[in-house]
């Protein structure tokens, strides 16, 4: 996908919650939504998903950074359970205009190839879609995530609206 070493990057966007094409939450999944901030939860999610893909641009921010971004009431945190470890999470974050962001999603690396994505990014789509308000719903994600990521994405009926390449 990154031809002459370049990154690219996909955004991708939902318009409409009929466009979802969903998959159950299996039973052995549980997600609960962390309806009291934490944020240096959230700075451990960040590395415990986020590591085996090179997430750095938050690996420098202060506490208070972090607080700012975790603690806004336009912000909300999701974590995903399997017998009790953490398997996965994702964070919503909405604008003004009723725009929802997938800021961070994904899985922890342990949790791989057991059926897990579809289902998780399912909920996440559910849930923005559930926040009252909600018009728009986007997604960023660059070819060095897992190379499932823009698959899972589309299949669920994210469509790509833009796309950069980084040399």
């Amino acid at each position: 996908m990154s031809e002459h070493g370049g990154t690219i990057t996909f955004y991708l966007e939902m318009h409409d919650p009929a466009q979802l094409r969903g998959k159950p939450l299996p039973d052995a999944l549980q997600v609960v939504e962390c309806r009291i901030k934490q944020f240096p939860l959230n700075r451990f999610l960040y590395q415990l998903v986020g590591g085996p893909w090179g997430w750095t641009d938050k690996l420098s921010w202060s506490d208070a950074q972090w607080r700012e971004l975790i603690e806004r009431d336009d912000h909300r945190t999701w974590v995903a359970y399997h017998q009790g470890a953490i398997a996965g999470y994702y964070e919503l974050q909405r604008d003004a205009e009723g725009s929802v962001e997938i800021l961070y999603f994904g899985l922890v690396e342990a949790f791989f190839g057991q059926g897990f994505g579809g289902p998780l990014l399912t909920h996440a789509i559910e849930s923005a879609w559930a926040w009252a308000g909600t018009r728009r719903i986007w997604v960023h994600t660059c070819t060095l995530d897992h190379p499932s990521a823009l698959a899972n994405y589309q299949a669920r009926g994210f469509q790509v609206y833009h796309q950069e390449r980084e040399d």
